[in-house]
């Protein structure tokens, strides 16, 4: 015996001009934006492409652009200021994972055992909704040599020469990564705040009653379910970290003797300075082929540590 089911019930196939009108109204709402991606930022990804391997200067006009091949590249790996930068690159990753750690620990503190831990969020986040050029002043005022509070602190403990900090070839880059580090460390407390909580409380409950320590409730619980959260940091730092501009300009512009030169600084030298349009454009080349590689092994390594 089988039942019939009432018209009203029944699913429908959706006609072919009623997809093809869902169809229409779906690129009506995407066009927007997919037209701003094409324009400012296929279009520019394929003409700096195509300009990395010429000799121009975008004041000369198109008709002055000249094919020279591989020769930018070739110079590129014999110019000791890029090769300068892209090190200071590297070096600078460092604050990545530095900075995932203290957010963390921090991320953990507040979650657990803080009151009104709404209040730290937004003070730990201060430094990333204000504006960069003020915050690389305050710490220029902080950090200068002569008549900067974290000189005439350290003075007043007994020590008699204290670091020029950014001043000094040797300390200038590590003053920049603790700056950055302190910057980006309200987003990282966020998002792993935002994936603690997404942590069910039973599993800490049964390891309580098994008698598992809070540290081993933390390295068998905590870190691996937050594995995921930890590899989207891992990658959005580093490809931020690779991108930095505006800070350095204004902290030290890449000084001093371009110690904290890094390939995006050296690139805006190159094109809008020395007027060198195809030169740069193949130092944008090399960085992108740099990220896109360490980004491949992020996404090949992810299937070995990261739990989904």
């Amino acid at each position: 015996m089988t039942l019939a089911v009432p018209k009203t019930l029944q699913v429908t196939k959706p006609s072919r001009k009623r997809r093809r009108k869902e169809m229409r109204m779906g690129y009506l709402f995407v066009g927007p934006m997919l037209l701003g991606v094409m324009i400012f930022t296929l279009i520019p990804m394929i003409f700096s492409f195509t300009l990395s391997f010429t000799k121009w200067s975008f004041v000369t006009g198109f008709d002055k652009i000249k094919f020279i091949g591989l020769d930018n590249f070739r110079a590129l790996f014999q110019d000791d200021v890029f090769l300068k930068s892209l090190g200071n690159n590297f070096i600078m990753l460092l604050a990545v994972p530095i900075g995932m750690v203290i957010a963390l620990l921090l991320a953990v503190v507040i979650s657990n055992h803080v009151y009104a831990p709404g209040a730290f969020k937004v003070i730990y986040f201060m430094p990333q909704i204000s504006s960069v050029v003020a915050v690389a002043v305050v710490w220029q005022v902080l950090f200068h040599p002569s008549y900067g509070p974290v000189n005439g602190f350290l003075s007043a403990l007994g020590m008699d020469n204290p670091p020029k900090w950014l001043a000094d070839p040797n300390f200038a880059l590590p003053s920049v990564m603790l700056l950055m580090i302190w910057i980006d460390l309200g987003v990282s407390l966020i998002i792993y705040n935002a994936g603690l909580k997404n942590i069910p409380a039973d599993l800490y409950e049964a390891a309580t009653i098994d008698g598992a320590s809070k540290w081993a409730q933390f390295r068998s619980i905590t870190l691996p379910l937050l594995t995921p959260t930890t590899f989207f940091l891992l990658v959005t730092g580093i490809i931020g970290n690779f991108k930095s501009f505006a800070l350095i300009k204004v902290l030290t512009d890449g000084g001093p003797a371009h110690s904290t030169s890094v390939v995006v600084y050296d690139m805006y030298q190159t094109a809008f300075v020395d007027l060198q349009t195809g030169y740069a454009s193949s130092m944008v080349m090399i960085l992108f082929l740099c990220l896109l590689a360490i980004t491949a092994l992020q996404w090949i390594g992810q299937k070995f540590w990261v739990n989904y």
